[in-house]
């Protein structure tokens, strides 16, 4: 009887300790996926600073992915260019307005691109209905050619954005996430 009890025993300590050893495996595993997965397909980014609103007040939490062929209005996370960057590694949150190739002309508020206007409804918000109530210009005026391999990147909230008008377009390999959601502020959830 006594050895029945012992084996028990033994046997209760064999599973509690196989059991912690499937546990540990599994939270590896599983840290290893989240691992790999937010280091080389996905980017977990928070908005710092005014320039995107009112698409993105600061602070909001953000999913983006790391490959992707950028497109116009995309909403792209890249490396901020030296001409613009005051602290070195700064990722800024920008939109695709410019393609390669592609003629950019700003005049009086208005958008074009290779001759056509560019719709922009992001822009119908407070901030662009205060500058023209005061007389000025939302977007400054301004004429570039997008030259091979580079973008053309501008923020939602244009007269205090730092941005292509200011640093100039942006390399291919700088724009390293196409914004896909927006997970924080909850009641702000969405897709993009």
């Amino acid at each position: 009887m006594a050895k029945n009890v012992t084996k028990k025993q033994d046997n209760e300590e064999e599973s509690l300790g196989k059991f912690i050893l499937d546990v540990v495996i599994m939270m590896v595993v599983i840290l290893g996926a989240f691992y790999l997965v937010f280091h080389f397909v996905l980017s977990n980014d928070e908005v710092s600073g005014p320039s995107m609103q009112p698409t993105f007040e600061d602070k909001d939490r953000l999913i983006s992915v790391r490959n992707f062929t950028p497109k116009r209005n995309d909403v792209v996370v890249l490396l901020a260019p030296k001409a613009a960057n005051d602290t070195p590694g700064a990722m800024y949150i920008k939109r695709v307005i410019g393609l390669p190739g592609d003629k950019i002309v700003s005049k009086n508020d208005k958008m074009y691109i290779n001759g056509k206007r560019l719709a922009e409804p992001y822009l119908n918000n407070k901030y662009k209905k205060a500058d023209n109530d005061a007389g000025h210009t939302y977007t400054t005026n301004f004429t570039y050619k997008v030259p091979k391999g580079y973008y053309w990147v501008m923020g939602d909230h244009r007269d205090i954005s730092k941005d292509s008008h200011i640093f100039g377009p942006v390399k291919r390999e700088n724009l390293v996430g196409k914004v896909t959601f927006r997970y924080w502020p909850f009641n702000k959830i969405q897709g993009f």
